[in-house]
């Protein structure tokens, strides 16, 4: 007899990119204006809104709020419609990554969506996501080539090293490399060290989940992510970059002592736990993964949001993850296909369960 594959994630996958579509021409009509709060609030009634139609039981698990103090959805907020028998699934989202980015009018945009499902309808998925105590962690992103090698980078080496250990895999010249920084005080030492040996630095005022996710994207023009940047932000990359086939390594980065010890009186964290680096397995576990994102400005990741005076054009992302992929590459000997729906037409082949990036067209007022 025949097993049946377990996929809930896919009844709901094209729902889940309409939740970032919708997000990002919600805040589209705010890019620019100076408010970002009014941007990021838009983008989060329009998730709120689309998940009232979707057939799930969504529970956040990473959301807004807590770093920023910002409007939107927040953890433990419950999404979806909650009915009988629809699929449970824990959400971690940013309805929009970079809104200052948006406020301003700036590149580097996007609306980020990613939901785990258990392997059977009754687990619980609420650990599919972990909730990390501190505000901030360190990371390092790379993609699948350096991710796959037989030398990996380390958190605790040398810059440098790392650096070499990449040029390497990429059969680049360390001259070549392209790093991306978040331009703060906290990373002076940092983007020192990379034009010391001769790397090439890209600096960004916001928006590090595309940022984190860009190595892992073929001719993003990125090899690498370096520095510190939000929590929330570092668990909803890692989904992306598991799809991928990348890597992600983080750290719990305490700001001072006086949050180093807050963590550890309350318990929030152990000295084991700071010490700890988190890797894309470990921030999202298990195959049955589905990430989403659209573009509100341009990024190495996706085109913005495009308006001609007609309908929107609206990029988007989506993806599953490689294990996943590879597993039915083996299963599945079934010719390209191609995929109709009210976002355009998308060509489906084997390497489009890594990621596909269709655009859609959607009057706006």
């Amino acid at each position: 007899m025949q097993l049946r594959r377990h996929d809930p994630e896919r009844a709901i996958d094209l729902d889940l990119v309409r939740c970032t579509e919708n997000a990002a021409l919600a805040a589209w009509k705010y890019f620019g204006k100076g408010d970002k709060n009014q941007a990021d609030f838009a983008a989060s009634d329009a998730v709120r809104g689309m998940f009232e139609l979707i057939d799930c039981k969504g529970l956040v698990r990473i959301g807004e709020g807590r770093k920023d103090d910002a409007p939107g959805i927040f953890t433990d907020e419950k999404l979806g419609t909650w009915a009988e028998g629809s699929i449970p699934a824990a959400i971690a989202l940013d309805p929009i990554d970079g809104t200052t980015l948006t406020a301003k009018g700036l590149p580097g945009a996007i609306s980020v969506l990613a939901v785990a499902t258990g392997k059977t309808l009754r687990d619980d998925p609420q650990p599919l996501f972990p909730s990390i105590p501190s505000h901030y962690m360190e990371k390092f992103a790379v993609g699948q080539t350096v991710a796959e090698s037989d030398v990996r980078v380390q958190l605790d080496a040398p810059l440098d090293a790392n650096v070499s250990i990449i040029a390497g895999q990429l059969r680049k010249r360390v001259r070549d490399l392209v790093v991306v920084v978040l331009d703060r005080p906290r990373h002076q030492k940092i983007i020192d060290s990379l034009r010391t040996v001769g790397c090439r630095v890209r600096l960004i005022s916001d928006g590090d989940v595309a940022a984190a996710i860009a190595p892992s994207l073929p001719d993003s023009g990125v090899d690498a992510y370096v520095g510190i940047g939000g929590s929330p932000e570092a668990v909803i990359s890692a989904a992306a970059i598991k799809c991928l086939g990348g890597q992600q390594l983080c750290r719990i980065w305490p700001r001072d002592d006086a949050e180093r010890k807050h963590l550890l009186a309350s318990g929030a964290a152990t000295e084991d736990d700071l010490r700890k680096v988190w890797m894309v397995e470990d921030m999202a576990p298990g195959d049955h993964l589905i990430f989403a994102a659209t573009g509100i400005s341009d990024s190495p990741m996706l085109p913005g949001i495009q308006y001609r005076g007609g309908p929107a054009i609206a990029p988007f992302a989506a993806s599953r993850p490689i294990t996943t992929w590879r597993a039915r590459r083996s299963a599945c000997t079934r010719p390209a296909r191609k995929c109709h729906s009210d976002r355009g037409s998308t060509s489906w082949s084997l390497r489009s369960w890594q990621i596909s990036a269709p655009t859609s067209r959607i009057c706006v007022e």
